[in-house]
């Protein structure tokens, strides 16, 4: 591939830090542009550690200034705020960015529009939501701490509810740790009557065995209606709740408005089985950006937006060298659902549902991969 080939990835988290990667692999040559609003990652997953104290903000928070110069790829500091020219121009608040190819790997947006929403902590916003969860909690002396998730009705895959049992099984530790429990009521609540079904039906089984094995009880199967700043409210009655965590289905970027992109009726970025965006030439889109062809368990997960990245990459280059894009993306969800110091295992593929018990091993893998994940940026 020549040196006058330009590309360019949109966003910084795992999609865009892979999609990257097998870029920089499959064109050695090429120039390559990151556009994001700070070149910086933010390793999400471990925000679950963050209130208690296991984790501070600054560990979590990785500059990419090093792992940019390696790959020599050029940072375009800015928000994307649309395209043009069938995806070859990005429009951005500082300016044009114009490239013979096209990852978009911008992330989701989460829907708020449950009235009363900003009486909740969203956790997966990020660092600022994550400590808000650490300093109440340390401030608290007692009271109910509802916990749960939405989904996007249109869009059966945008949700992101494992970090929501990650945050409730955590806190549930980390006040037996202090010596607090007793003092609090845990309440999960979820519009649905098999919360986590996506994971599998051993999933759902083993860890609504495990809410009632800690005494957190829990409100299923009725619709939410929106929160207060002391209720959350829905369908089947209201109950209280002095902190309120709440993770809402996801939608796609409003830069997407200002694009000709197809989407889907969830407001995702379609794509087909080799992440491209079909009607545009050498535009593929990967992460929770997109709505892919898939079970409708598929997850919006790190490790599903890696596969998809790696499909997206090598297409791409295959595009641009004259040949035919034919990477498909495996799906795959695997995740360990974490309580601060044992973790479960799940893993699913269209032919395996695997669940393994809570134990100290799966825990310390995870921390294991953040090390592992994070020193390759360093």
């Amino acid at each position: 591939m020549a040196s006058s080939t330009h590309l360019t990835v949109i966003g910084s988290g795992f999609a865009a830090i892979t999609a990257l990667r097998k870029l920089r692999a499959h064109a050695p040559q090429a120039e390559i542009t990151l556009i994001a609003p700070r070149a910086e990652f933010v390793f999400l997953p471990s925000l679950i550690w963050i209130p208690s104290g296991q984790r501070r903000p600054e560990q979590l928070v990785m500059p990419l200034d090093n792992f940019l110069r390696r790959l020599r790829i050029r940072f375009h500091a800015a928000e994307a705020t649309g395209l043009k020219d069938g995806g070859r121009t990005v429009l951005t608040s500082t300016g044009e960015v114009s490239s013979d190819g096209l990852i978009i790997a911008s992330g989701g947006r989460f829907i708020k529009k449950l009235p009363g929403i900003e009486h909740a902590i969203t956790p997966c916003e990020g660092i600022h939501a994550a400590t808000a969860i650490r300093d109440r909690l340390a401030a608290m002396s007692g009271g109910t701490i509802a916990i749960g998730f939405g989904g996007n009705p249109n869009e059966p895959s945008a949700m992101r509810g494992g970090p929501m049992f990650e945050f409730l099984f955590g806190i549930d530790t980390l006040l037996r740790q202090q010596g607090r429990r007793e003092h609090f009521r845990l309440m999960f609540f979820n519009p649905a009557a098999e919360p986590g079904k996506r994971l599998g039906a051993r999933a759902v089984g083993g860890l609504l065995r495990e809410m009632q094995r800690r005494d957190i009880d829990t409100h299923l199967g009725h619709k939410l209606k929106g929160f207060s700043a002391d209720s959350v409210m829905t369908e089947g009655g209201d109950f209280s709740a002095d902190l309120i965590l709440f993770m809402p289905g996801m939608t796609g970027n409003t830069w997407f408005d200002n694009s000709e992109l197809p989407r889907s009726p969830g407001g995702l970025v379609q794509a087909d089985e080799f992440c491209r965006v079909p009607g545009f030439e050498r535009v593929y889109v990967a992460g929770d950006s997109g709505s892919f062809p898939g079970p409708d368990w598929m997850p919006k997960q790190a490790h599903m937006a890696d596969l998809q990245a790696r499909a997206a990459a090598t297409n791409l280059c295959a595009e641009l060298r004259g040949e035919k894009a034919e990477a498909r993306f495996k799906v795959e969800l695997m995740c360990v659902v974490d309580s601060l110091n044992k973790g479960m295992l799940i893993w699913r593929t269209p032919q395996h549902n695997l669940v393994l018990p809570s134990c100290r091993l799966w825990h310390w893998a995870k921390r294991l991969f953040e090390r592992w994940y994070l020193r390759q940026l360093r």
